[in-house]
C-alpha cells in the first residue's frame, strides 16, 4: 500500500494550531523539474536494484519531506526494505504524531531506535542539556548519544542503508552521489541516496501528486526538521538548513550521521559482499 491517505489534514490539525491559516507546503513548493518523470523512473530503478543486490538493507527516515517520499515509493513498489526512525527523545510533537501514523499505515515494517536512557540522563546531569548552545563539542556529544549510537544499532548486520540526501540541500552535500561507500561502527556499508538529483520542487510535486502525509511543520517554514531544541523555522532568503543548529558556524550544519564518504558510479548499483557480523549482533 502507499502512504497516501485522507489523514494528512487531521494530522496537522491535531499537532499544530497556527495563529492564522498558512499556505500548505505543497502549494508553495510543488514545482517539478522539466525532467521530473525521468528522475522518478531512475529513483524507482535504484530502489528496485538496491532491494535485489543489497539485502538486507534499511531506509533511514527522519520523517522529513524527502524521507516520506522514499517510504511511499518503497510501499508502492512493494519492496522488502524496512524503515527505521531514530527517536532521539527530543523530537517535535508533530514528528512523533507522524511516526505513529507511519507505523499504523505503512505496509513495510517501521522500526524505532532510541538512545540509551542512562547516557541521556548522564548528559542532562552534566554538562546539562543547555550545554548544546554553549559549545559545538557539547552539541556533538548530544548528537552522539541521541543519534549516532542508535544509528549504529539500527545498522547492525546491514549491507546498505538508504537516505534522503540531495545535492541541493547544502554546500556540504553538493558532491553527494547516488551510491557511496560508507562505514558505520567499523563495518563497510553502501549508502544509497535515490533522490540525490531531485530538487525541493520535485520532492513536493511528488508529495502533492500522491497525497503523501508529511510533517505539518513544513507548512510553518521548517524545511529541515531535527530535534526540537536544535531546529527553528527559516526566513525568506535563508539557506535550506539555516534553521538547524542556527547558533553555530554555517559550515558545520551536520550531526555526524552523514560524514563525508567516498563515491562510486552513481548510475550503477553493484553487488556488494556481505559484511562481517559485528560482535554481539543478532544473527
Amino acid at each position: 500500500m502507499s502512504l497516501s491517505s485522507t489523514h494528512t489534514n487531521s494530522l496537522a490539525a491535531k499537532t499544530s494550531t497556527p495563529a492564522k491559516a498558512l499556505t500548505p507546503a505543497t502549494a508553495l513548493h510543488a514545482k517539478p523539474s522539466a525532467n521530473f518523470d525521468a528522475k522518478l523512473l531512475q529513483t524507482q530503478q535504484w530502489l528496485q536494484s538496491a532491494a535485489r543486490n543489497f539485502s538486507p538493507l534499511k531506509q533511514a527516515s527522519s520523517l522529513g519531506a524527502e524521507d516520506v517520499v522514499i517510504t511511499d515509493l518503497i510501499n508502492r513498489l512493494q519492496l522488502p526494505i524496512p524503515v527505521f526512525v531514530l527517536d532521539t527523545g527530543a523530537l517535535h510533537a508533530e514528528t512523533q504524531a507522524l511516526l505513529e501514523h507511519l507505523q499504523a499505515f505503512s505496509s513495510t515494517p517501521v522500526e524505532v531506535f532510541q538512545p540509551q536512557r542512562s547516557a541521556v540522563l548522564n548528559f542532562v546531569r552534566h554538562p546539562g542539556q543547555a550545554a548544546i548552545y554553549r559549545s559545538p563539542a557539547e552539541r556533538q556529544a548530544c548528537c552522539q548519544i541521541r543519534k549516532i549510537e542508535p544509528l549504529g544499532r539500527a545498522l547492525i548486520g546491514q549491507r546498505a542503508w538508504i537516505t534522503g540526501l540531495r545535492r541541493e540541500q547544502s554546500n556540504a552535500r553538493a558532491d553527494v552521489q547516488a551510491i557511496q561507500a560508507d562505514t558505520q561502527n567499523g563495518v563497510a556499508l553502501t549508502k544509497i541516496n535515490p533522490l540525490v538529483e531531485w530538487t525541493w520542487g520535485d520532492v513536493w510535486h511528488y508529495i502533492a501528486t500522491h497525497g503523501v502525509d508529511y510533517n505539518p511543520l513544513h507548512d510553518q517554514f521548517f524545511p529541515s526538521i531535527g530535534c526540537a531544541p536544535c531546529t527553528r523555522a527559516i526566513s525568506l532568503g535563508e539557506d535550506f538548513r539555516a534553521g538547524r543548529w542556527w547558533w553555530e558556524d554555517a559550515s558545520a550544519k551536520e550531526c555526524g550521521l552523514h560524514a563525508p564518504t567516498s563515491t562510486s558510479n552513481p548510475t550503477h548499483i553493484p553487488t556488494a559482499p556481505k559484511p562481517a557480523q559485528p560482535t554481539g549482533a543478532a544473527a
